[in-house]
């Protein structure tokens, strides 16, 4: 493997290691597969479109670079418009920060905590 692949986390060749978790756990890959099919069936009662927008708000969240570039991808596929992408991205800005505001909570309540 030369040293660039190994300098890098996130690396588009990466992919090429999904047969590792493929043969390794091939029922809870086969499972996670169909979960991830059935969560995005065009069928379901949220518009692909939409799926693809929450999605993308989750991987910001989780910081997930397979997945962001995934739904933006798939946002844009499904005709999210560059608006709704900023949106996305500012709505999930929003929502890191307040996580970050309701779990100062738990600091205060250690931090003036008697024992």
């Amino acid at each position: 493997m030369t040293q660039e692949l190994v300098e890098h986390y996130h690396h588009p060749s990466d992919r090429k290691f999904d047969r590792l978790t493929r043969q390794g756990a091939p029922a809870g890959n086969k499972a996670f597969i169909e979960m991830h099919q059935a969560a995005f069936d065009p069928a379901g009662e949220i518009p692909l479109k939409f799926k693809e927008l929450m999605s993308l708000a989750i991987a910001l969240t989780t910081q997930c670079a397979w997945c962001i570039e995934a739904h933006s991808k798939g946002a844009k596929t499904q005709g999210a418009t560059h608006e709704e992408i900023a949106e996305t991205i500012t709505l999930t800005a929003t929502m890191r920060a307040s996580a970050a505001m309701a779990h100062g909570r738990m600091a205060w309540k250690f931090f003036t905590s008697e024992d």
